[in-house]
């Protein structure tokens, strides 16, 4: 259960650090000039940086065996985020196109993210941070 918690609370955090940057994105570059897809990706890059750091040290309590393991975890990482990534911005593209607004837009992207991390637990539980028995 407590991991759980602790899980749980990482999305949340990482779905305020990817709204928090798309956000900000837009601030600097406002969606009339690129659309929106700039921003979702900003959001969706810082997101996944968030997550990967709390996920590594606080769930799967993974230590890096050297910069060129870590960073082939990090690649295994985004490949079982690919799956999950296109959940969440299906339901965020798709709030924008139904509804219009910036307030569902997230309402959207909340859903995608939320449905998306309890499907990338497993996925990463099993194909990315899995404990291998000792030879």
């Amino acid at each position: 259960m407590k991991t759980a918690v602790i899980y749980a609370l990482g999305a949340v955090l990482a779905i305020a650090v990817n709204l928090a940057l798309q956000e900000i994105f837009l601030l600097v570059v406002p969606a009339t000039r690129f659309g929106l897809v700039p921003s979702v990706l900003a959001g969706t890059a810082g997101g996944l940086v968030f997550k990967y750091a709390w996920d590594r040290s606080l769930i799967f309590d993974y230590r890096a065996q050297g910069a060129v393991r870590d960073v082939a975890m990090f690649m295994a990482y985004v490949l079982t985020g690919l799956f999950t990534t296109a959940i969440f911005w299906a339901f965020e593209f798709g709030f924008d196109a139904w509804f219009g607004t910036k307030a569902m837009r997230y309402v959207g992207a909340i859903i995608g993210l939320s449905i998306g991390y309890v499907l990338k637990y497993e996925l990463d539980r099993r194909f990315v941070f899995r404990v291998r028995p000792p030879p």
